[in-house]
């Protein structure tokens, strides 16, 4: 074991040095998954180490039950470590690799994307329809920006967000060497992650407060704006059948399948996002990284930007503002677009990854042997 005042060099090297501390004292081993994975290891090289990170949900229930975080000389703390890990595992993974210094600017990232983004549609929609302001009268969305053009500017953009994060997820997932997944895996995997079962503390009564106070409310702002995002991307779905194979072009009746689907996301995307950011202002500095925050809070901010352009076009799409309310909403989910590789949405990929792997994992015999009593 590292002594506790030794010169660290890099944040996997923290995660090994605190690992390895709580591998001797194993009282946080029912918390969450981190232990028991922490349990069937002995040393904890770069790999452990990322894959530790993005098992940890960042909880805080370790870090109030530690016996040695600070005062302690040791100065044990679980959650920021990991945390710190998580972002050198997202800046080397990342596709283009070039590409993931964006994790360390990416404040700035998300803010010049999403004002380049809304300028440019701004731009389009000035010189495609005359009149930002004109009365839309018959008109669909298509009358502002032409459907194909659409597709020329969305596709790529897509399709550029889900390459970059499967590219990345697949180099991490090569490097961990999991094994195979049966089917009870992947379904206890998935249960676990649409769940957000280690958001609960270990207990079920959620995340510790800085006053030591449990809390779920981290929990269910994370199953708002998850399952927001999900229905927003089955509203869109679905409108793809409706254009494609119905021939029925937006905007449709407010009681549509779509229309409901997006309301529905759109609400969960506003109140989840707001209680997630008011959640991460009040944070304590010792429950994660501090230098992340700005990461944190973009993406948080560009989500919520985005289901409130997308509700402020529903309310004004018969009016003389619907052209710029399309156009901003359309600048805003093509800057959630563009830095989606690149920001916070890249912890859920890699947590996934991480849950799928322990499920794996829990499953084979334990290559640590450990003694009875």
């Amino acid at each position: 074991m590292q002594e506790p005042d030794a010169k660290i060099a890099t944040p996997e090297e923290e995660v090994s040095r605190v690992m390895q501390i709580c591998n001797a004292c194993r009282y946080c081993e029912g918390f969450c998954a981190v232990f028991p994975a922490m349990t069937r290891r002995l040393s904890f090289g770069a790999a452990d180490a990322q894959y530790l990170a993005n098992l940890c949900h960042s909880c805080g229930a370790c870090l109030h039950a530690c016996q040695y975080a600070a005062p302690h000389p040791f100065e044990v703390n679980v959650p920021q470590a990991m945390a710190r890990v998580r972002r050198e595992t997202y800046t080397q993974y990342a596709w283009p690799r070039p590409l993931g210094v964006l994790y360390r600017n990416n404040g700035l990232v998300f803010a010049i994307a999403a004002s380049t983004a809304i300028g440019l549609f701004l731009i389009v929609a000035a010189a495609l329809r005359g009149s930002l302001w004109k009365t839309p009268g018959g008109d669909s969305f298509y009358g502002v920006f032409p459907h194909n053009v659409l597709v020329l500017m969305f596709g790529p953009a897509f399709a550029w967000a889900a390459i970059a994060l499967g590219i990345g997820a697949a180099r991490f997932w090569r490097g961990q060497a999991p094994g195979r997944a049966s089917g009870a895996a992947l379904a206890e995997a998935a249960g676990n992650a649409l769940s957000l079962k280690y958001l609960d503390g270990g207990h079920g009564d959620g995340c510790n407060e800085e006053d030591d106070r449990f809390t779920l409310l981290r929990r269910r702002y994370h199953h708002l704006t998850f399952y927001g995002f999900l229905l927003c991307f089955a509203s869109t779905a679905t409108a793809t059948v409706y254009h494609y194979a119905l021939g029925w072009e937006a905007p449709y009746p407010v009681l549509s399948i779509p229309v409901m689907l997006g309301s529905l996301g759109g609400l969960g995307l506003l109140v989840g996002p707001a209680g997630l950011l008011w959640l991460n202002v009040r944070r304590h500095p010792l429950h994660g990284d501090p230098a992340q925050k700005p990461m944190d809070r973009a993406f948080i901010a560009l989500l919520f930007g985005t289901s409130l352009s997308g509700l402020a076009l529903l309310a004004g799409r018969e009016t003389s503002a619907m052209a710029v309310a399309l156009a901003v909403h359309l600048g805003c989910v093509m800057a959630l677009f563009l830095t989606l590789p690149y920001g916070k949405f890249a912890h859920a990929v890699y947590r996934c990854a991480a849950l799928l792997k322990w499920s794996i994992e829990r499953r084979q015999p334990s290559r640590v042997h450990l003694p009875e009593g």
